[in-house]
C-alpha cells in the first residue's frame, strides 16, 4: 500500500511540475522574460505577464531580473531569453548598431509583440537639495540605475547634449534610493514607468521634488535624439507631485526572439490581450498597453505570430513592419 501511495503521489508531482506536456512539440519547454532590476516596473509587469502566459500556454514562464533593455536585447540574441521588454530607443540603437553597447553590431533578433507603456525620464531630489534645475546638477553625483537600463544608456547622452558635466553612478534602483537618502548621491535620474515603485517608496519616507526639464532643454534633447518624445506624469501620481510633470520619454514594447514558433507567439499575444485586466491590476501602467499604442512603433518588425493575431482581429499594421519573413 505504501508503494501504491508513493506512486500516486509521484504522478501528482510530475503532473504539477510538467505543465508543458500538452504543448505542441515545436514549442520550447519553458520561456524566460527578460525584465529589469528590482524596484522598477519591468520586473513587476514581467511577473504578471509570466503568470498569465504560464496558465494560458501550458508552458512554465518566468520573469528574469536583468540590467534592463540593453541586456534584454543581448539575452534575446544569445537565446538565453525568448521574450523581453525594451524601450523603443534602445531597440532602435540595437537595430541600427548606433549604441556603444552594441559594439558596432546590428542586433536584429528582436521582433515586436505588443505596446506596454510610456517611460518618462524622472529627475528626483530630496526637498532639502539645492538642485532646482537640470543645470544645477552640474558636477553632481547622479544615480541612474543599472548601466544596461534605459536611464543608464540615455542619461550620458542627455547630459552631454545639454553640456552639463555630471558624475553618473550605476546600480540597482533600490540601492540608488538608499544612497540618495544617505546623501551619497545628489539626485536620481530614472527612465521608468510611473508610478515607479522605488520612487513611491522614497516618497513615503521623505519629501521629494521633481526637477523639470525646461521647454528649451526638451526641444534640444529631441533634436539630438529624435526617438525621444514628450511625457507627462499627472499630478498626484506620487504623494509629493502636486502638479503635472512634463519631461522627455520613450515608449516600451514587449518583444520576442524571431526564432520562436509563430503559433506560440500568436498564443502569447492572444493571452496577453485576454488577460489585460489582470495586467492592469498588476501595475496601472498596463492601462497604456492597448492596440492604439501600436503606432508608437515605427521601425521594428512584428513577429509573424503577432501579425496573424492583429490581422485576425481587424487591426492594421504598417506593411513594412508586417511582411512575412
Amino acid at each position: 500500500m505504501r508503494i501504491g501511495l508513493w506512486a500516486a503521489t509521484l504522478m501528482v508531482l510530475v503532473g504539477l511540475s510538467s505543465p508543458s506536456l500538452g504543448a505542441p512539440p515545436n514549442w520550447p519547454s519553458s520561456l524566460t522574460i527578460a525584465t529589469a532590476s528590482p524596484g522598477g516596473v519591468y520586473l513587476i509587469y514581467g511577473r504578471g505577464l509570466a503568470s498569465i502566459l504560464s496558465e494560458a500556454l501550458g508552458v512554465p514562464v518566468s520573469a528574469q531580473a536583468t540590467q534592463g533593455p540593453d541586456q534584454n536585447v543581448l539575452l534575446l540574441e544569445s537565446g538565453e531569453a525568448q521574450l523581453g521588454f525594451v524601450t523603443m530607443g534602445v531597440a532602435l540603437q540595437a537595430w541600427n548598431s548606433t549604441g556603444e553597447w552594441t559594439h558596432g553590431k546590428q542586433l536584429r533578433k528582436l521582433r515586436a509583440l505588443f505596446p506596454m507603456y510610456d517611460t518618462p525620464f524622472q529627475f528626483v531630489v530630496l526637498s532639502d537639495s539645492s538642485i532646482k534645475s537640470l543645470a544645477d546638477m552640474s558636477n553632481k553625483r547622479i544615480g541612474s540605475g543599472p548601466q544596461g537600463g534605459t536611464a543608464g544608456t540615455y542619461l550620458p547622452l542627455v547630459f552631454k547634449a545639454l553640456n552639463i558635466p555630471v558624475t553618473l553612478r550605476y546600480g540597482a534602483y533600490e540601492i540608488m534610493e538608499t544612497q540618495l537618502q544617505s546623501h551619497l548621491l545628489d539626485a536620481l535620474g530614472a527612465a521608468i514607468g510611473a508610478p515607479t515603485p522605488f520612487i513611491s517608496k522614497l516618497d513615503e519616507a521623505h519629501q521629494i521634488e521633481f526637477v523639470t526639464p525646461t521647454n528649451e532643454e526638451i526641444a534640444k534633447l529631441r533634436e539630438a535624439m529624435p526617438e525621444l518624445g514628450v511625457s507627462v506624469i499627472p499630478a498626484g501620481t506620487y504623494r509629493s507631485l502636486k502638479s503635472e510633470y512634463t519631461t522627455i520619454g520613450l515608449f516600451n514594447f514587449a518583444v520576442a526572439s524571431k526564432d520562436l514558433p509563430a503559433d506560440l507567439v500568436y498564443e502569447i499575444v492572444k493571452a496577453f490581450y485576454a488577460g489585460h485586466d489582470r495586467m492592469v491590476k498588476t501595475h496601472p501602467s498596463a492601462n497604456e498597453s492597448v492596440v492604439a499604442n501600436l503606432k508608437r512603433n515605427e521601425f521594428l518588425p512584428y513577429h509573424p505570430g503577432a501579425v496573424r493575431y492583429y490581422r485576425e482581429n481587424g487591426i492594421n499594421l504598417p506593411a513594412a513592419l508586417s511582411a512575412a519573413e
